[in-house]
């Protein structure tokens, strides 16, 4: 009796669990969802470029489709009590856990090799910006970057001197060609006093793919990847917290899903639930 009891208690928890990873699973897809098909009022209101939020509406709506599958499985493997059922669920979140531990050694082994690649990646768009070969995509996100990080350039901003527009467009006279997302917007470009000179490459006409023409001292000073790698020292451990986090709620379902797998047919008779 307080073998059954116990499964009892499992069963009903073990759904409750994930009936609430399937509402919150819900809660992202639909959230997804809104920002797909109402990009316009979220750039409007908040001043995010069209490409960012395309971005972020894929990611909530991937990350709440999978979160409603595995709470799905885990709700009706737990209540039907189907074997086949717990039984892929905890395959799952082995597989999920398995990934994420791989990806972390990975990250942790190959940290120079991929600093190297992202280094070039990047140094490769700084030189295309703003021309034809130049995808509008990749154009509005390193803008996206240089303006959120508040960064210019990967190492500096004296990377922007190789770039095809500025190379073709540059002068003798005061200032220096950059990108309009390299400016401090503390500064009022929109003064008479600045001198300032946008510039729109052929083909074209978006703010994304402006230059401008500023001092050094007018556009931030450290490259994108100092800011990174700055962010990341100073927010590794929530960042481990968080890991661990969702490393414990993932144990917590397997160990569940499998207990309650492993005992079924000792406490219930399955042929009489379908005669």
């Amino acid at each position: 009796m307080a073998s059954k009891r116990c499964l009892s208690v499992t069963k009903y928890f073990l759904f409750i669990f994930n009936l609430f990873f399937f509402m919150l699973g819900g809660v992202l897809l639909a959230f997804g969802l809104w920002i797909l098909f109402d990009k316009s009022s979220f750039v409007s209101t908040l001043g995010i470029t069209t490409f960012s939020m395309k971005i972020w509406s894929y990611f909530f709506s991937g990350v709440g489709t999978f979160t409603m599958m595995m709470g799905f499985l885990g709700c009706l493997g737990a209540l039907k009590q189907l074997k086949w059922m717990l039984g892929f669920y905890f395959f799952l979140l082995i597989l999920l856990f398995a990934a994420q531990i791989t990806l972390g050694v990975l990250v942790y082994t190959q940290l120079g090799m991929i600093k190297t690649k992202v280094g070039e990646y990047m140094e490769q768009n700084i030189e295309h910006y703003g021309g034809p070969d130049m995808q509008p995509d990749v154009t509005e996100s390193l803008d996206v970057i240089q303006q959120q990080l508040r960064c210019c350039g990967w190492k500096s901003s004296a990377e922007w001197k190789e770039n095809i527009v500025i190379k073709k467009n540059s002068s003798s006279s005061s200032g220096s060609l950059y990108p309009c997302s390299c400016t401090n917007n503390t500064i009022d470009y929109s003064s008479e006093e600045m001198n300032v000179t946008r510039i729109s490459p052929e083909g074209h006409s978006p703010p994304s793919s402006l230059f401008c023409k500023a001092d050094p001292y007018e556009v931030w000073s450290k490259g994108c990847m100092d800011v990174l790698v700055t962010w990341l020292k100073d927010n590794l451990i929530h960042i481990i917290l968080v890991c661990l986090v969702i490393a414990v709620i993932e144990l917590f379902g397997m160990i569940l899903s499998m207990f309650l797998c492993r005992n079924l047919d000792q406490n219930y008779d399955k042929l009489s639930r379908y005669r």
